[in-house]
C-alpha cells in the first residue's frame, strides 16, 4: 500500500470540464461470458459516438492484458485484481468526460458491484450491461477457439466451463445477443443513453 501520497487537486473542476466539453462522463460496463458480444458491441457503439462527435473509448479485456494487466494470469485473485484495476482507470476516463467502454467478462458479481461503487462514490454515473447468450450459442460462436480447448482440458478456469459467471441480477440493460442483432442492440444502447 503506497504512503506518504496526498491527492492533488487540478484547476478545473468536472462540472467546468462537462460545461466546456459540453459532455458528462460515464462508464458503460459490458459484462458477459467470452463470444457474447461484449467487444463487438462496445467497438460499434464507440465508432457510433465518434461519428456524432461523443468523445467515447473502448477499454477491452484482452487488450488491457497486453499492458496494463500483463502480470495477471486467470485464477480468482487476479480476476479480480483485473477488474479493481480497469474499474479505477474507467472511473478516470468518466471523470475526464469521456464515456468509457468496458468489455471484460468480469465473472464476479461482487467485483462489479465494486466497480459500481467505486463511480458511485465518485458521482460518476455507472452503467452495466449484461450482454447474454446462452452457453450454447457462444461454444458455436468460438472466434478464439477458446471453448474448445478449455473442454480439452487446455485452458484451466475458463469462465463458463471450469469457472463459474455469476450473471447480473439488476443490469441497466440486458441484451441477448442471440436475439438481436448488432444494429437492434446498439440502437438499444443509444436509446438508453439518450
Amino acid at each position: 500500500m503506497s504512503t506518504n501520497i496526498t491527492w492533488h487537486e487540478g484547476f478545473v473542476t468536472r462540472s467546468e470540464r462537462e460545461e466546456l466539453l459540453k459532455q458528462k462522463g460515464l462508464t458503460i460496463w459490458f459484462t458477459g461470458l467470452s463470444a457474447s458480444g461484449k467487444s463487438t458491441l462496445a467497438s460499434v457503439l464507440e465508432q457510433h459516438l465518434l461519428h456524432l462527435g461523443v468523445a467515447s473509448y473502448r477499454l477491452d479485456g484482452d487488450n488491457i492484458r497486453f499492458g496494463l494487466n500483463k502480470d495477471l494470469g486467470f485464477g480468482p485473485d487476479d480476476r479480480t485484481e483485473n477488474i479493481r484495476r480497469i474499474a479505477e482507470v474507467a472511473k478516470l476516463f468518466a471523470d475526464s468526460t469521456t464515456i468509457a467502454l468496458t468489455s471484460f467478462i468480469s465473472p464476479y458479481r461482487a467485483d462489479r458491484d465494486a466497480a459500481r461503487k467505486l463511480h458511485e462514490d465518485n458521482g460518476i454515473p455507472f452503467v452495466e450491461v449484461f450482454v447474454d447468450a446462452p452457453l450454447e450459442v457462444v461454444e458455436k460462436r468460438d472466434p478464439k477457439g477458446l471453448y474448445k480447448k478449455a473442454k480439452a482440458g487446455e485452458i484451466k478456469e475458463f469462465t463458463g466451463i471450469s469457472s463459474p459467471y455469476e450473471p447480473p441480477t439488476s443490469p441497466e440493460l440486458h441484451i441477448q445477443t442471440d436475439k438481436t442483432t448488432i444494429e437492434e442492440s446498439v440502437k438499444i444502447l443509444v436509446n438508453y443513453l439518450k
